[in-house]
């Protein structure tokens, strides 16, 4: 299968990448470098330099009679999203827009769309599943949840089949090192517990230590960006053989605490993290922990590589030597 990977030099894109060769698919990556590495790519795929706000540009990539498209550029910083939504607009909505039109003028069906769990915003019940409400807290979420609607129009408009994928926590690296430019400015906790057991930060904090959770800190489902991958590729094969749109979690079902993931850290990396505590920030919950039965039941997918010790040893092998 010919597959077009937008944002396929980006930290999760290039693992996308990489499974998507390693099953065989011909890949051209389409990524204008804003987040991403073109060191991340790897040199079986055909790699585009380019915008998904560049609609001509994107039409004239995308002409070569591809058969699906998986859909990874975007801005992701929940924190930002706030201070900046113009960005996040323009990004993530115009360019999405632009990719369906350009999709539906050049008749390709097939879209597996990079989405998000904060689309739910604050949980309601544990584990979440794929009927929780959904009340993003973030700009950013929202935006994730108006383009599925969006795709669920031009499912029932234009004809467009599409998987919708909602990652929880991704975290990790290629377990064979084969992917190996690092994050820009991470947000998230495992790649800062690196960035302290590498030398590049020197202290962190931890917001809260007062929930109703196992030591006081809040949980969350971290789920491997290998297993990520792989769950891209089997909906693929699902769009194939299926022709049917679904929205799916990607998540373990299991939870790790914020000292959990510390503590961790320490004995993989022999290294002391120096971490001060301070007060809960808003909207933040206890825990937040999902359910993947239904993507289980439709692809054929679990989590292979998302226990915490192969999480971090595989960061790790990463942050150590660069």
């Amino acid at each position: 299968m010919k597959v077009f990977v937008t944002g396929g030099a980006g930290y999760i894109g290039s693992h996308i990448t990489l499974e998507l060769l390693e099953g065989g698919h011909t890949v051209t990556v389409y990524d204008d470098l804003s987040l991403g590495f073109k060191e991340n790519v790897d040199k079986r795929a055909q790699f585009i330099e380019g915008s998904t706000l560049d609609k001509n540009y994107l039409k004239k990539s995308l002409v070569n009679e591809f058969d699906a498209v998986v859909h990874m550029a975007a801005f992701k910083a929940a924190g930002e999203s706030m201070t900046d939504p113009a960005k996040y607009s323009q990004n993530n909505l115009n360019g999405t827009i632009n990719l369906l039109n350009v999709m539906t003028e050049l008749g390709i069906k097939d879209l597996i769309f990079s989405s998000t769990a904060a689309v739910y915003g604050y949980p309601n019940y544990l584990p979440v599943d794929e009927d929780h409400d959904l009340k993003p807290i973030n700009f950013y979420g929202y935006t994730k949840l108006v383009i599925e609607q969006i795709m669920q129009w031009y499912a029932d408009l234009m004809g467009l089949r599409y998987v919708a994928l909602r990652y929880f926590n991704a975290a990790g690296y290629d377990i064979d090192g084969r992917i190996r430019c690092m994050e820009q400015n991470p947000a998230n906790l495992l790649p800062i517990v690196m960035e302290l057991a590498s030398g590049r930060k020197e202290s962190m904090e931890v917001f809260g230590d007062d929930y109703d959770t196992v030591d006081g800190t809040g949980v969350r489902d971290y789920i491997h960006v290998s297993d990520l991958a792989t769950a891209h590729v089997k909906a693929l094969d699902y769009l194939s053989r299926n022709k049917k749109s679904v929205t799916l979690n990607l998540a373990t079902s299991e939870g790790y605490s914020v000292l959990e993931v510390i503590q961790k850290a320490e004995e993989i990396s022999g290294q002391n993290i120096t971490f001060d505590v301070v007060e809960r920030r808003p909207g933040d919950p206890a825990e937040l922990v999902a359910t993947s039965k239904l993507a289980f039941d439709l692809l054929g997918w679990e989590p292979k590589n998302s226990s915490l010790e192969t999480l971090l040893s595989s960061m790790w092998n990463i942050y150590k030597n660069e």
